[in-house]
């Protein structure tokens, strides 16, 4: 469970596209007390078993959060959408885990009323199997 997290973190930092959007090593498993926005952390990552022809495998769903400094819909989405396209596009697969299938579930935004904050959640599903 945690290589599927942590080769998503690695793809998501090494994209070009998305340091130019939030800078670079914005992606964390947990953000650090001094981490400032733009960044992007996962929220929740949950496996599930999924077993099919004696092969063992896992059905991961992820929300990524991505926060914005300020309000902005416009720039969560943009960040939101080339988060998306790094989890549906990248190798995410390594030396112990084989990603067979990504979906993009959905994206929602929100604006904190008393940071002024924007929060953009990314949800994605994952299927993975051992090597």
């Amino acid at each position: 469970m945690k290589d599927v997290a942590a080769t998503l973190i690695a793809a998501l930092n090494a994209d070009g596209t998305l340091t130019t959007l939030i800078g670079a090593n914005g992606v964390f498993d947990a953000p650090p007390k001094s981490a400032s926005a733009p960044y992007v952390t996962i929220f929740r990552h949950t496996a599930l078993a999924r077993n099919a022809d004696d092969t063992p495998g896992a059905d991961h769903r992820l929300v990524l959060h991505i926060w914005i400094g300020h309000a902005s819909r416009t720039n969560a989405l943009d960040i939101a959408a080339r988060v998306s396209a790094v989890a549906l596009g990248a190798t995410l697969s390594n030396v112990t885990t084989n990603v067979t299938n990504r979906v993009h579930e959905r994206t929602e935004t929100s604006i904190d009323r008393r940071s002024g904050w924007t929060r953009a959640a990314v949800f994605l599903r994952l299927f993975s199997e051992p090597v």
